[in-house]
């Protein structure tokens, strides 16, 4: 039995084996043919893992960015970064994150094929992440044994399905259809970039549209004007740091320049290889999940990982970038001055962030709504980590956090009803936010029966 848990706990938290085997059921559920099922599945697996392979990429570029830029200028706080402190909790709560993960992946389910709320959330890691910081908080307030499994997978659950839902509306917007849905747990953050663009910018005014003098016309590749501007940034912060330590730390002896250009340069081949990995996903999960669609949640919608929305605004993905790691620095300065913790910019919560926050106030507000939109995302999730870290017990005192807006507002959330009133107060809030959902649903339900 064990065996079997350890198994599908593996396939759960894999998340290109999670993706191709929905893709493998939903084409069967069409009654495809056998080549078409082998065909979807391995080119979905095969796409993720591009994916994941370009984000890799970019994370092995923007990591020593962030480690360069503390030592330029001298600064020191907590750092944000879902994978750093989940690899310190799952030592003591590695059972009940993995429990709450399987737990919460068949709530979302169920929530989807009863409510009107028709969203599968599909990128793995981020419910592992999600489970892991449910299991703590669940934990801290009291929960033991199959409580804290049920509640905190029930918990889960919720989040999975209200997540992409907060964003849809500005999905549709960007996509053109209903047929795909973003699945990453920065939606608080991504539906405040949404509504700040619909709010203060100009949709027709697309940052894809932005034209260059005739001799930077160059500059409308994308691969083109985000290497040169991470080897800008690399090069800016490098001047501030000391060479010796440099070669030291960072760049193996080799000459402190060359390594940043090489550095910018390949932030741009991992945005170019999650881009190839994404258009691959898209063309085959699309398709295949309509089977389940049909077949077990009606009208259901797959919510992927934030890089699927990258090719409809290249350019959006470098300004949301920027302005949101300009939203950390400012956040930052403020904290400084007014003598509280000080969270540093986690730069790779604000490229990944950022950038899926450009991209989602272009599509509602262009230009002005992406800068502002992704400034402000940037603003969030800086703040929030600040009330996150008291309701994590002794974690919150790991020298870094969880950095994605949903983290905070779910953790917060969470953890203020534990404070308040412990187990019991937390089952009532979360039995709470369920019978909102159902409720709505009924009126929905309702309200096209009497249009009929």
């Amino acid at each position: 039995m064990k065996l079997v848990l350890d198994f599908l706990i593996d396939i759960a938290s894999t998340p290109a084996l999670l993706v191709a085997l929905i893709a493998i059921i939903g084409n069967l559920l069409q009654r495809k043919s056998a080549s078409d099922i082998v065909q979807g599945g391995i080119k979905t697996f095969v796409g993720f893992l591009i994916v994941t392979a370009g984000a890799g990429v970019i994370e092995q570029s923007i990591i020593p960015f962030g480690d360069l830029f503390q030592h330029a200028f001298n600064m020191s706080g907590v750092v944000p970064n879902n994978e750093a402190i989940v690899a310190i909790a799952l030592n003591e709560y590695g059972t009940a994150t993995a429990l709450i993960m399987l737990t919460g992946m068949i709530f979302n389910i169920i929530i989807a094929r009863f409510t009107k709320f028709k969203y599968i959330f599909l990128t793995g890691h981020h419910t592992l992440y999600m489970a892991c910081m449910v299991a703590v908080i669940m934990v801290v307030a009291g929960f033991k044994s199959a409580g804290l499994i049920l509640m905190g997978g029930c918990a889960l659950g919720i989040i999975m399905t209200l997540s992409p839902a907060l964003i849809q509306k500005y999905m549709v917007q960007l996509t053109g259809n209903d047929q795909v849905a973003l699945g990453h747990f920065s939606g608080v953050g991504y539906w405040l970039s949404g509504f700040v663009g619909e709010k203060l910018g100009d949709k027709s005014k697309s940052t894809e549209d932005i034209n260059f003098p005739q001799g930077l016309n160059f500059l409308r590749d994308s691969t083109v004007s985000i290497s040169l501007s991470m080897i800008l940034f690399y090069l800016i912060v490098t001047l501030f740091s000391e060479n010796q330590w440099i070669m030291t730390n960072l760049s193996d002896g080799n000459n402190p320049y060359i390594w940043s250009l090489t550095q910018g340069g390949m932030f741009a081949g991992g945005v170019s290889i999650i881009l190839s990995g994404v258009r691959m996903i898209l063309a085959e999960i699309v398709p295949a999940f309509k089977g389940i669609s049909e077949k077990v949640v009606p009208n259901s919608k797959p919510a992927l990982d934030c890089p699927i929305v990258y090719p409809y605004a290249p350019n959006a993905v470098l300004i949301g970038f920027v302005s949101s790691f300009v939203g950390g620095l400012v956040s930052m300065v403020i904290m400084i001055f007014a003598g509280w913790t000080v969270i540093l910019p986690g730069v790779v919560p604000h490229f990944f962030c950022g950038a899926t926050s450009g991209v989602i106030g272009n599509a509602s507000g262009g230009v002005r709504g992406a800068t502002i939109g992704a400034f402000l995302q940037g603003v969030l999730i800086s703040f929030l980590p600040i009330f996150l870290m008291p309701v994590l017990g002794d974690l919150g005192f790991a020298g870094s956090t969880f950095s994605d807006a949903d983290f905070g507002v779910s953790g917060i959330f969470l953890g203020s009803l534990a404070s308040h009133g412990g187990t019991i107060a937390v089952s009532i809030g979360i039995f709470a936010v369920l019978a909102m959902m159902l409720f709505l649903t009924v009126i929905q339900k309702n309200k096209e029966e009497g249009v009929q």
